[in-house]
């Protein structure tokens, strides 16, 4: 990554200097073999562009320096020791392959954890609704008078009361006795006079 930036100060007689960042922070060396091999000395109060590297004692210094006002182009040279490495060619495709392929992976990951919690919470229910009591139902009770039974009668006459009747019309099929539809059997014979059971 190239920056920019002015050379404050320049000691030509000892071949170094310092340059202040236009985006700001602390000068950065700058030594007379980061600018190639050039005709004109740097002046103090210089625009420049630059690359960050490292010197030999390990502290940050400018490498690959620029001068703007005369048009420069950097200079392209194999990296010396005290310089990082620059990335190959196609580092950029693979870096992307590799964020791509760790998208994907991710991806993966989080639809089978969202598959494994649905299992979870799945098993989970089934469990709880396993070892929960069993709570039977209330019996319908059907009142069913001794001695009913569906036993083939359909008809009025060969009932013996009302309750049989309202029995008979309630529990078996086929039975001929409520003739208006009221739910009430029999209401000539068996279930209209008054006090009739």
């Amino acid at each position: 990554m190239r920056w920019d930036g002015i050379l404050q100060r320049w000691d030509d007689a000892r071949g170094f200097g310092f340059i202040a960042p236009t985006r700001g922070g602390a000068e950065v060396f700058v030594h007379i073999s980061a600018f190639g091999e050039r005709a004109a000395k740097p002046v103090a109060g210089e625009t420049v562009s630059f690359e960050l590297g490292r010197g030999k004692d390990g502290r940050p210094q400018a490498v690959n320096v620029v001068r703007l006002a005369l048009g420069e182009l950097p200079a392209v040279s194999p990296p010396a020791r005290h310089q990082p490495a620059r990335p190959r060619r196609g580092a950029s495709s693979s870096a992307l392959g590799g964020l791509l392929s760790l998208a994907v992976a991710a991806s993966v990951l989080g639809a089978g954890a969202y598959w494994g919690y649905g299992h979870f919470r799945q098993s989970a229910q089934r469990r709880s609704l396993e070892q929960m009591p069993a709570v039977a139902a209330p019996a319908l009770e059907t009142p069913s008078p001794p001695g009913f039974r569906c036993d083939g009668r359909t008809h009025c006459s060969q009932m013996t009361s009302c309750a049989e009747a309202t029995w008979f019309i309630n529990h078996c099929p086929g039975t001929q006795m409520d003739g208006n539809h009221d739910g009430v059997p029999c209401e000539q014979q068996w279930c209209t006079r008054p006090g009739a059971r």
